[in-house]
């Protein structure tokens, strides 16, 4: 295993709903900072890594965000069973009999969604899709104090469990949390490549929290950071897989980057969007475009920061997002870095100042 996919195995195994995203920012931490001539964190616990290269220059932020969904613990009954509320979206068909991970404060429980067997289900049941207030946890206690003494209590994490790994063809690879650890890797590798680069410009690759909740971290750390430029890098839907029609999405894993024109917190800013696709075609660079009506991204409340900044969202093409497992492929990650660092070469002062009037 090569050394980007050390760093994607780190990322995406790490535990980190919103609200405790801990061991997602200490692993990005780790892999950012040799790239970083500064890096510290806003007070909601957004990670921001602050690489120079003209102190004289715009602030550009490029933001991933580190929390995935996953659940809170509610209430235990008293036979043991842990109850749940959701944190992020959820459908309902992809979570029973799924394994989770319970991060107390002695140490992660195991757990089982539970489930009816079919045998028993009625032909009623059998249609009916399960809601989420009547699903619960299996950790095998055989009532609420042995739940208890496992170190359980109400307002603890509930995380997805799933494992990375490259599939057969190596280039697709497998992993819980790429939404949005993919936009967290994005961030460390644009720094680390601009390293040997000259850039007009102080970049910033952030890690904020609590995205999946309402991209709060998105906004603490844009007042922290004050950008001239921001992209949000975070993934999108694809559109390649049965059932999924042009109309629903029609961006494919491998194709190159998306670029989103519109989605349901922001609009794309023009003039930051031509450039980009002007770099892009420059440089050969494949891209897709994709819009994203039913959610948004950071870009949603970073566009909003202080008196407006220009921001434009980027995304990478991935399947089954909002379940325990997703795929997306290596290439869009790389061409994705590619581009970043090809765009911010460019934004000098006088660029930002033309885009922001475009």
């Amino acid at each position: 295993m090569d050394e980007t996919l050390k760093m994607f195995k780190a990322l995406t195994d790490a535990n980190a709903i919103s609200g405790h995203e801990k061991e997602a920012r200490d692993v990005m931490e780790k892999y950012i900072t040799p790239y970083a001539d500064k890096v510290y964190t806003d007070n909601l616990g957004s990670l921001i890594a602050e690489k120079t290269g003209n102190a004289n220059g715009p602030k550009v932020m490029i933001a991933g965000h580190l929390d995935e969904i996953g659940f809170m613990v509610t209430r235990i009954d008293k036979d043991g069973f842990i109850y749940f509320q959701t944190i992020g979206g959820w459908w309902s068909q992809v979570m029973l009999a799924q394994r989770v991970t319970i991060m107390t404060r002695k140490g992660n429980v195991t757990g089982v969604i539970g489930s009816k067997p079919p045998h028993i289900l009625s032909a009623k049941e059998r249609n009916k899709t399960v809601e989420i207030k009547d699903m619960f946890i299996d950790v095998g206690a055989m009532n609420k104090e042995e739940a208890e003494e496992f170190g359980i209590r109400p307002g603890d994490s509930v995380v997805p469990y799933f494992e990375f790994v490259p599939l057969k063809n190596e280039k697709m690879l497998l992993a819980k949390a790429w939404d949005n650890r993919i936009g967290c890797a994005i961030a460390i590798e644009v720094l680390k490549r601009l390293q040997d680069e000259q850039h007009p410009n102080t970049v910033y690759g952030v890690g904020t929290v609590q995205e999946e909740v309402g991209l709060r971290g998105a906004r603490t750390s844009a007042h922290a950071i004050k950008p001239d430029i921001a992209f949000a890098v975070d993934v999108g839907v694809a559109g390649d897989t049965p059932g999924v029609s042009d109309k629903e999405a029609d961006s494919k894993l491998g194709e190159g980057p998306q670029i989103i024109l519109y989605d349901a917190s922001a609009i794309s800013h023009k003039g930051l969007r031509d450039l980009v696709i002007e770099v892009a075609d420059e440089k050969e660079i494949p891209y897709q475009y994709s819009s994203i009506p039913g959610g948004g991204t950071d870009s949603g409340t970073i566009h909003l920061t202080a008196n407006g900044v220009p921001s434009v969202s980027i995304t990478i093409a991935t399947r089954y997002i909002h379940s325990h497992a997703a795929i997306l492929h290596r290439d869009d990650f790389e061409n994705a870095v590619k581009l970043f660092v090809e765009v911010i070469k460019r934004l000098d002062y006088d660029t930002v100042k033309r885009l922001i009037l475009a």
